[in-house]
């Protein structure tokens, strides 16, 4: 679990120094000052700033004068990160280089900068992927080009009353072999499955690379009014593919539009079922969650870790710009109004809203958190005293 927590706030470092240089970036293009890019949350432990062409050290919480050079920051919670950009929350309006000055369609490229760097990454992180081999489902229309290694048959959906549920197989299972007889294609199990109805048969399944044994029943389902025989699972066959690095950049970049648009399907749907007051059908998973999947990811190998950060990395993106007080989405929505008002909402109530959405945020984060604590609080708690040695 240590090297879980590790690896965690690795990636999660990479994630968020992305989308923070993207409003870094795109505030000096503009000419607005940036007083400090710090890496982690405050306080601050040291920073470095540039002043007459040398680097000097800035220690602690160490006061910066007003007009100092940008700070480079490393700072004492060892998650996320910030930017802290000059005229940010409305006040020095009047000067140049501050972001209040600037035009709306300037503050708005700021704004959004973040979220579209978070995108490029999960394009750049999957063309590297489909350049040494990512496994991809085999009826995706693989290219001819692409080079198809290590097939699989995978598990991807369980019936709730299915044989394989009860048995505990869960989804991402790879199925090596039934009754000790490999197979190579989903018709092929299907067949050998409906000869064997009623029979319990031992399953060898590979799950984050141990192999696990399970005892399952062939039963009879009922599925879209036809009858089926199996174990009540959804297989898909999978395989590690590469292409060449020219296909492997367009693979990137598209399979990044299609994950982006599934999420945002799948992010409207869960809305939607809120709202009417449906099972939303997912489970929501913070920080405890994500880092325990984390681990999980780099258990199965670098390129699975790759694929999840690339995940991570769109999924911060989408709900970042969703219009909400305190998110990039919410902002954005603000510099919206004064378009349409053809002035400002005054910045103390700006302020105040974006304050009031940051704190729900944080409620909303520790509810979450503390359902991943209960979920995974043995792990937690080990990883806590191995960390100090208890």
């Amino acid at each position: 679990m240590l090297i879980t927590i590790i690896v965690f706030v690795l990636v999660l470092s990479v994630i968020v120094f992305v989308h923070e240089m993207g409003h870094f970036s795109m505030a000096r293009k503009f000419g607005v000052k940036v007083d400090e890019f710090g890496l982690g949350l405050p306080p601050r432990v040291l920073g470095v700033r540039k002043i007459n062409g040398q680097f000097k050290l800035v220690w602690g919480k160490s006061t910066i004068e007003p007009d100092s050079p940008t700070i480079y920051s490393l700072n004492l919670i060892p998650v996320g990160g910030f930017v802290k950009i000059k005229g940010e929350s409305g006040e020095e309006a009047e000067a140049v280089d501050s972001f209040a000055h600037k035009p709306i369609w300037q503050r708005s490229a700021m704004i959004v900068a973040g979220v579209v760097m978070n995108v490029i990454l999960c394009m750049v992180l999957l063309s590297i992927g489909f350049g040494f081999g990512m496994p991809a489902a085999l009826d995706e229309g693989i290219s001819s080009q692409a080079v198809v290694t290590n097939k699989s048959i995978q598990v991807i959906q369980l019936m709730p009353d299915g044989q394989a549920k009860l048995a505990g197989l869960a989804a991402g299972d790879v199925i090596s072999r039934i009754a000790g007889q490999e197979f190579t294609t989903i018709s092929e199990i299907n067949t050998y499955l409906t000869a064997r109805v009623g029979q319990e048969l031992n399953f060898e399944i590979v799950r984050g690379g141990e192999i696990i044994n399970k005892k399952i029943k062939v039963d009879k389902y009922t599925f879209a009014d036809q009858e089926i025989t199996g174990i009540g699972v959804g297989l898909i066959e999978t395989a590690m593919v590469r292409y060449p690095w020219y296909l492997a950049v367009y693979k990137g970049i598209v399979a990044t539009f299609i994950w982006l648009s599934a999420i945002v399907v799948a992010f409207a749907t869960i809305i939607k079922n809120l709202i009417v007051g449906m099972p939303t059908g997912v489970e929501v998973a913070g920080p405890v969650g994500i880092a325990v999947l984390t681990g999980q990811a780099a258990k199965m190998g670098l390129i699975y870790l790759l694929q999840f950060t690339a995940l991570l990395s769109l999924n911060l993106a989408i709900i970042n710009i969703l219009p909400f007080p305190a998110l990039d989405g919410g902002r954005f929505l603000f510099l919206i109004l004064e378009k349409i008002r053809g002035k400002a909402v005054q910045a103390k109530w700006e302020n105040l809203i974006h304050n009031l959405g940051f704190l729900f945020l944080m409620g909303l984060v520790l509810l979450v958190t503390f359902g991943d604590v209960i979920k995974y609080g043995g792990g937690v708690l080990g990883a806590i005293k191995g960390l100090f040695g208890f």
